[in-house]
């Protein structure tokens, strides 16, 4: 499988072997949505399905049971909190200083 992934300052070529897993986050760039013609057109293709013998795949080496990786856990992400307002009266580097070191920044 070949592919392209852009990132700020440069574009990469990927080359994967396949089986391959490809993720896309919502900073991927904006949605392309297909015209009328191409859902018409998308409704006549025929649909293929593949179990794994068709493919070659054992069981055990896909799913749960072949995955490289295990999850022991998930938790929700906190809710946001208001942040610190500071008035620089002369003294908003010091205080700016302060939090950066109380959050270990620095």
């Amino acid at each position: 499988v070949r592919g392209r992934r852009d990132g700020d300052s440069a574009s990469e070529r990927v080359e994967a072997s396949l089986p391959a897993v490809v993720s896309v986050t919502d900073q991927s760039g904006e949605a392309r949505y297909p015209s009328f013609k191409g859902i018409m057109a998308a409704k006549k293709k025929p649909v293929q399905s593949w179990d794994l013998e068709d493919l070659g795949i054992e069981a055990g080496e896909v799913g749960l049971e072949g995955s490289w990786s295990v999850v022991d856990s998930a938790d929700e992400r906190p809710a946001r909190t208001a942040g610190t307002i500071v008035k620089d009266e002369g003294e908003g580097g010091r205080q700016l200083a302060e939090f950066l070191a109380g959050q270990k920044f620095i």
